[in-house]
């Protein structure tokens, strides 16, 4: 088989589709045949360097994909040879093959074709696992996402009006922020124009979001704290504006707030499939019906990974971008 292998840490240029040996799926493991991966912003940082997989994980990137089981390995049941699937994966999603843990396995939704299921596991986990089952986002309370167009932003903004949330979102266009609109985002906030503190503060009549689900990390750590309610929630999953800040301690306190931070790729599989699991019984029946969608914005070639990833350090995408292996 072909994967997309990195010799040298580098720019989009380091990604090298070469011939590489075939996985073989150990006990509890199915062998997909890959018909699609996605790109992510942690695949940009392996390239580079700086996030490694997991021990005992593919050495290639992607973290999502889809297709159809190839093989099942010893110990799993429940799945059978040909069923179209899509996965969370720790690594290895950038090729034409991958072997999973039957416990990161979901069936394509209804309604969605195999290659566009892989727009699906990493953003849906990635928001069900930290609006949902950590920060315990309710009907009724807001919820501000930073980066609304992104693939996890275009996800949070359905799944929460889904369960009768309010949304607000940032973005830095004008066609950003539109289309988030018409996802159903109630507020929007162009980042490069106004303040987005003051802006919930006006939306909210001085509460305030009461989820906060944050891509940026340190550059927004300060005022994402003030953007809180009472009782608020910051959810950080990213680190786009670095990684050290300083955090006022008495303004958390007075706001009752918290702060998690969390990841998906080195959790224990154990808890990869308890999330898998929640998905698959609170949001894919949403997709399964309709009213909620992924979001892709474009399909390249998997051989031609790295326009992939100058499209994300652009930020010029909305929604998902898919590397298609062509079967």
């Amino acid at each position: 088989m072909h994967a997309i292998t990195i010799p040298e840490p580098g720019g989009p240029e380091a990604l090298i589709w070469a011939p590489v040996p075939d996985p073989v799926p150990g006990e509890g493991e199915v062998l997909v045949e890959v018909v699609a991966g996605a790109v992510n912003r942690a695949d940009l940082l392996q390239r580079q360097g700086f996030y490694d997989p997991p021990p005992g994980s593919s050495p290639y990137p992607g973290l999502e994909c889809s297709g159809r089981i190839a093989e099942i390995g010893p110990g799993v049941s429940g799945w059978a040879v040909g069923d179209e699937v899509c996965a969370l994966l720790s690594g290895g999603g950038y090729a034409e093959k991958v072997a999973v843990p039957a416990g990161q396995l979901l069936p394509v939704p209804a309604g969605v074709d195999v290659r566009t299921a892989a727009a699906l596991p990493e953003v849906v986990c990635t928001v069900w696992s930290n609006v949902f089952m950590v920060s315990q986002l309710r009907p009724g309370e807001t919820l501000l996402v930073h980066g609304g167009a992104s693939g996890i932003g275009t996800m949070a903004i359905q799944l929460a009006k889904a369960v009768g949330a309010r949304v607000a979102v940032t973005a830095g266009s004008p066609e950003k922020l539109r289309f988030c609109g018409e996802l159903g985002a109630d507020f929007l906030i162009d980042y490069r124009e106004q303040d987005f503190v003051e802006e919930m503060r006006e939306v909210t009549a001085g509460a305030g979001a009461d989820v906060i689900l944050d891509i940026m990390g340190a550059k927004y750590l300060e005022r994402n704290v003030r953007a809180l309610a009472t009782n608020g929630r910051l959810a950080i999953i990213g680190m786009q504006g670095g990684t050290k800040a300083e955090l006022d301690i008495a303004s958390l306190l007075r706001k009752r707030g918290a702060v998690t931070a969390t990841s998906l790729r080195g959790r224990p599989a154990s808890e990869k499939a308890a999330i898998v699991a929640a998905v698959r019984e609170h949001v894919w029946p949403l997709i399964d019906s309709g009213r909620v969608r992924p979001v892709v914005d474009r399909e390249l070639p998997m051989r031609d990974a790295a326009a992939g990833h100058r499209t994300l350090e652009e930020s010029s995408h909305i929604g998902k971008v898919l590397l298609v292996t062509g079967e």
